[in-house]
């Protein structure tokens, strides 16, 4: 079990907002540069048009830079899976974190039936990813019914309130089946004039997540689960603005997580 960064956590660097967008190579410097030693591509555009061959450069190179890789895409598509299967190969990524679209959830189950043996004798696994668009116990029940060990959830609580579910409550319905951990904290604040609010993200330990209770749940460390960090960071008005404090937010969440004795 470790610490790890995602592309959610360099977000507003690598998009095309930025001044000068980050490329995959220095996201791997900076998340080495920082002593992180796990890297999450996760709805990464760019990996997902790579060939094998492309995707084995990557690997190579977070290899060179002592990181581990883990993958993350969307939706159930058999031959969509089937090539994250060929990119965590090239990458030598262990783990897919995937995600259940709404239409799909009916018949997921025989979908991840299409794919999940060839990940099973590959040793890859896939985390479900709880959020709005699936309730949290429909994802819990899918991975009961196919019943592997290369198949749970990657559990962020944070995605899940705007369907109205309590983080504490999505933390407690997935325990149990949790292979990867995306930490951020979120929060709300009151919207100009009093109208409405705006749910987004915060510092770790600033925000709503309790992060030591979900820790107490989920058990971690006794479980090799590794610990994501992403942001939800909003605009800050300007481009430079923005990646000042995205990176100010990554260097403070690594600390938070460094010093909470779960790591």
């Amino acid at each position: 079990m470790a610490i790890g960064l995602s592309t959610y956590a360099y977000f507003w660097r690598w998009h095309e907002t930025a001044s000068t967008p980050m490329r995959w190579r220095d996201l791997l410097d900076d998340c080495a540069a920082q002593g992180v030693r796990v890297f999450q591509f996760c709805d990464y555009p760019p990996l997902h048009t790579m060939t094998v061959a492309e995707a084995a450069e990557v690997g190579r190179y977070a290899a060179e830079r002592g990181i581990a890789l883990e993958l993350g895409t969307r939706g159930l598509d058999t031959a969509h899976m089937h090539h994250y299967l060929d990119l965590a190969g090239a990458t030598g990524a262990r783990l897919v974190r995937g995600m259940v679209t709404r239409p799909e959830a009916s018949e997921a189950v025989g979908l991840l039936g299409n794919f999940l043996p060839d990940y099973e004798a590959a040793g890859v696994t896939v985390a479900l990813e709880t959020y709005e668009q699936v309730p949290t116990a429909r994802l819990v029940e899918i991975v009961e019914q196919v019943g592997s060990e290369h198949l749970g959830i990657c559990l962020d609580p944070a995605n899940s309130v705007a369907a109205l579910e309590k983080p504490t409550e999505t933390v407690a319905t997935t325990a149990a089946y949790v292979k990867n951990l995306h930490v951020k904290d979120f929060a709300f604040s009151r919207q100009d004039g009093w109208v409405g609010f705006t749910y987004a993200g915060a510092r770790l330990g600033e925000g709503l997540l309790d992060y030591d209770g979900m820790i107490a749940a989920v058990q971690p460390e006794r479980k090799g689960v590794n610990q994501i960090i992403e942001h939800w960071l909003v605009w800050q008005g300007d481009p430079a603005t923005t990646a000042r404090v995205e990176a100010e937010w990554t260097s403070h969440n690594i600390d938070f997580l460094r010093r909470s004795n779960h790591v």
